[in-house]
C-alpha cells in the first residue's frame, strides 16, 4: 500500500475497525460469560497473591494526597479495587468504577454496600466525564484488554487532573528465561485447564495467555503512558516478573 493508494488506505481503516469492533465484542461476552466466577478463579489462578499487588497499587495511587477526591478504577470488573481502596482508613472520597462488562458490575455489587462506590457501564476510550474531574486514576488487569491502548491512555489523561497519577496493575511478560519457561507452561497448560472446568470457558483462560503475549514489554508501556501525557512515570517488576505496576503523572 502507498500513500497515494486512498481506497487501500480506506479498506485498512475499516479492517481495523472491524477488528477493533470484533475484539471488543468477544473480550464483553467472555467476561459477561464468567463473572460469576471471576473472583474465585482470580485469587486460586493467583494463589491468593492478587490481593496483595491490588493493595501495593492503591498504595501507588497516593489517596492520601487528597483523601476526599473523586477516583476512577478504570476496567473496574468486580469492583475488587474500588472497594479496598474505599475501605482504606481516612479515605473520604468518591470512587467511580467504570467497565463495559455491566455482568462484572452486577457480580461485585455487594463489596460497593455502605462504601462511596459507583459502578458506571462505560467503555474506557469513551468515559462519560468531563475532563479534568478525577484526582487520580487506577486499573487493575484491564488495559490489556482495551481495543486501542493508546486511546484508553489518553482517556485517562483527560479526565485525570494535572497533578493526579495513573496506576496501572497489568501481567507482563518476565525477563528472566527461566522464569519465562515456567510461566509459560503454568499460563498455556494448567491455567486453561483449572479456569475451564471451573468458569465451564476454557477458551477465555486461553484467551489470557495469549493476551499477555500480545501485550507491550514494561518499558514500552511506560514509554506509551509519556506518550499519553503522562510524566514521572516509573515501574516495578513483582512476582519474579509476571506483574508490573505503572505509575505515572499527569502533566
Amino acid at each position: 500500500m502507498s500513500p497515494a493508494d486512498p481506497d487501500a488506505e480506506e479498506r485498512s481503516a475499516v479492517d481495523a475497525a472491524r477488528g477493533a469492533a470484533d475484539k471488543r465484542g468477544y473480550v464483553q461476552a467472555m467476561f459477561s460469560d464468567i463473572a460469576p466466577r471471576y473472583d474465585l478463579l482470580n485469587h486460586l489462578l493467583s494463589f491468593n497473591i492478587d490481593r496483595g499487588w491490588r493493595r501495593r497499587a492503591i498504595a501507588g495511587l497516593d489517596w492520601s494526597r487528597k483523601p476526599s477526591g473523586v477516583y476512577l478504577d478504570l476496567c473496574a470488573g468486580t469492583l475488587d479495587v474500588a472497594a479496598e481502596l474505599a475501605r482504606q482508613p481516612g479515605f473520604s472520597g468518591w470512587v467511580l468504577g467504570a467497565d463495559f462488562v455491566e455482568a462484572m458490575l452486577r457480580a461485585g455489587r455487594g463489596k460497593a454496600t455502605g462504601r462511596a462506590v459507583f459502578g458506571v457501564a462505560a467503555d474506557a476510550l469513551a468515559l462519560p466525564m468531563a475532563s479534568s474531574s478525577c484526582d487520580g486514576a487506577i486499573a487493575a488487569f484491564g488495559v490489556r484488554n482495551l481495543t486501542d491502548l493508546d486511546a484508553g491512555l489518553r482517556e485517562v489523561a483527560r479526565v485525570v487532573r494535572p497533578g493526579g497519577r495513573f496506576v496501572i496493575l497489568e501481567f507482563t511478560t518476565p525477563p528472566s528465561a527461566i522464569v519465562r519457561a515456567a510461566y509459560g507452561f503454568y499460563s498455556n497448560r494448567l491455567l486453561p485447564l483449572i479456569g475451564g472446568l471451573i468458569s465451564g470457558n476454557p477458551g477465555a483462560y486461553r484467551y489470557l495467555p495469549e493476551s499477555i503475549a500480545r501485550f507491550p514489554s514494561a518499558a514500552e508501556l511506560g514509554d506509551r503512558l509519556r506518550s499519553a501525557g503522562f510524566t514521572s512515570v516509573s515501574w516495578d517488576l513483582l512476582t519474579f516478573g509476571t506483574v508490573a505496576i505503572h505509575v505515572g503523572t499527569r502533566g
